[in-house]
């Protein structure tokens, strides 16, 4: 059976494989559109559009677990997605430094057995993860951000680099803060990973 992620973020290509999965990669390139207002729906809902389009480009594979997924930062109710300028992360980061937010990252697994364009058989889930910051000054923000670290993540950070200096607190799976919760994505794919 082939496994494909449905990503081209480096952190899930590494978390993927230190749990011991042979994948490949293919990236589907959709417009995401989003329908739900809920964080946890919204990642659902956006891991499901790029796996569904990338399990439609191999139609012709007889046995395929699609893997997609996606990551938002919340706070106040607010998703913060990837920053579009070093002056937006800043902002971004302002706003979280010594306060609580949640990071929802949405899988969807997607299995079908035989050849054809449909999904045999899906789950679908997401992980929360509330991080706290330390406060941060203005030249902290500023130093990190001049790195450009932050520009492909959403809110900004990447928890397992430097950023690591600023994060107080996790309640939570952190590789879910990473941007794939690995640990229940085995066990709600071991069925099929498992034959």
């Amino acid at each position: 059976m082939k496994v494909i992620l449905a990503s081209a973020s480096p952190r899930r290509r590494e978390l993927l494989a230190q749990i011991g999965i042979d994948f490949e990669i293919k990236v589907s390139n959709i417009e995401e559109k989003v329908i739900a207002s809920e964080p946890g729906m919204v990642v659902e809902e956006l891991a499901c559009q790029k796996a569904e389009a990338v399990m439609r480009m191999l139609h012709n594979e007889e046995e395929l677990l699609v893997i997609g997924a996606d990551t938002i930062v919340v706070l106040d109710g607010w998703i913060l997605g990837k920053p579009s300028s070093l002056k937006h992360a800043v902002e971004m980061l302002g706003c979280m430094a010594g306060r609580i937010h949640e990071v929802y990252t949405g899988v969807a697994l997607l299995y079908r057995k035989g050849m054809g364009g449909k999904a045999v058989k899906q789950k679908v889930f997401h992980e929360r993860t509330k991080v706290e910051f330390f406060p941060m000054t203005e030249k902290e923000i500023s130093t990190y951000v001049s790195t450009e670290n932050c520009m492909d993540k959403a809110g900004a950070y990447g928890i397992q680099g430097l950023f690591a200096r600023y994060v107080r607190k996790i309640d939570g799976d952190y590789n879910n803060v990473v941007g794939l919760p690995v640990g229940r994505l085995y066990q709600e794919a071991k069925e099929w990973l498992e034959n």
